[in-house]
């Protein structure tokens, strides 16, 4: 029989071989994944005997790991803000930059709860609902409707809402952006597709190759999403109402253009730990 330590370090092994960057790591997240265990827990279960079935679930994890699948889609799940979210098929992989978006939404969201007591907001194309889910966690005043195109996405976001106990403020509705939706919102929140459909192709294959296409191309110049947010927020949003998005890294001019041009301007932008711009927050102009 295989101890768990000895798989740990055939996984190590063979995601080297295959030449995927930090491969002690990504065996690391991979194999403590796959049997709930931390650093420490791989350190102080070492000689563990795997079973058969353990053994060859390890073995396939491997595999497909080597073979270019990211680890979080072989887990299927991702932790974010804290949080696991299962993934699907149709949902792009929460990424710790949207966590500065989800962090900026709830400043905001706390400032309308001291003055109207409660919120509601809509995210546009939810994917996993962990923007959604994440906020509403968070501040219990809260009450979410969230669009997705795709209805196994929502269905996805919906287990998601089960897991942490958030379905009775989380609504789920099928459509594009705004189409679906009844106004009005405190604050419209949306990590967008912003790729341009050129770049596509050069993505890392992790993600050009696992994560929805819809999820990531933003149209010829990666606007095309700002550009429906922007047209529709208007009708959507109370007076004062708010609007939170995250963005590319060289998309905030472009993207404060469409919004001014709108009628909102921006109430300020944050950059991420790179020192790229990455979170927008626009207010109504008057």
């Amino acid at each position: 029989m295989v101890t768990l330590r000895a798989m740990f370090d055939e996984a190590c092994a063979a995601l080297a071989a295959a030449g995927i960057a930090e491969p002690r790591e990504e065996a690391r997240h991979l194999i403590g994944g796959l049997f709930s265990l931390s650093l420490g827990g791989l350190t102080l279960e070492g000689a563990r005997l795997l079973d058969d079935d353990e053994l060859a679930r390890a073995r396939g994890a491997v595999i497909r790991r080597a073979a270019g699948e990211p680890v979080y889609r072989i887990l299927g799940a991702r932790e974010f803000y804290g949080l696991d979210f299962a993934l699907g098929p149709e949902t792009l992989e929460p990424r710790p930059d949207t966590e500065i978006l989800v962090e900026e939404a709830l400043t905001e969201m706390r400032q309308i709860v001291a003055m109207r007591g409660a919120v509601r907001f809509a995210d546009l194309g939810t994917g996993t609902g962990a923007i959604a889910i994440t906020l509403l966690t968070q501040c219990l005043q809260a009450h979410a409707v969230v669009s997705d195109i795709s209805q196994s996405a929502l269905e996805m976001a919906q287990r998601n809402a089960l897991v942490h106990k958030v379905t009775e403020r989380f609504e789920t509705r099928c459509g594009s952006w705004y189409a679906p939706l009844d106004g009005p919102f405190d604050m419209i929140v949306s990590n967008p597709p912003y790729i341009r459909t050129d770049e596509i192709e050069r993505l890392q294959p992790e993600v050009r190759d696992h994560d929805p296409r819809a999820a990531l191309d933003g149209g010829d110049d990666g606007l095309d999403a700002y550009r429906a947010i922007a047209a529709g927020a208007g009708k959507f949003l109370v007076p004062g109402g708010i609007v939170a998005l995250e963005i590319g890294y060289d998309q905030k001019a472009p993207v404060v253009a469409i919004f001014e041009t709108a009628g909102f301007a921006l109430k300020r932008a944050i950059r991420d730990l790179g020192g790229n711009d990455r979170v927008v927050i626009f207010k109504p102009a008057r």
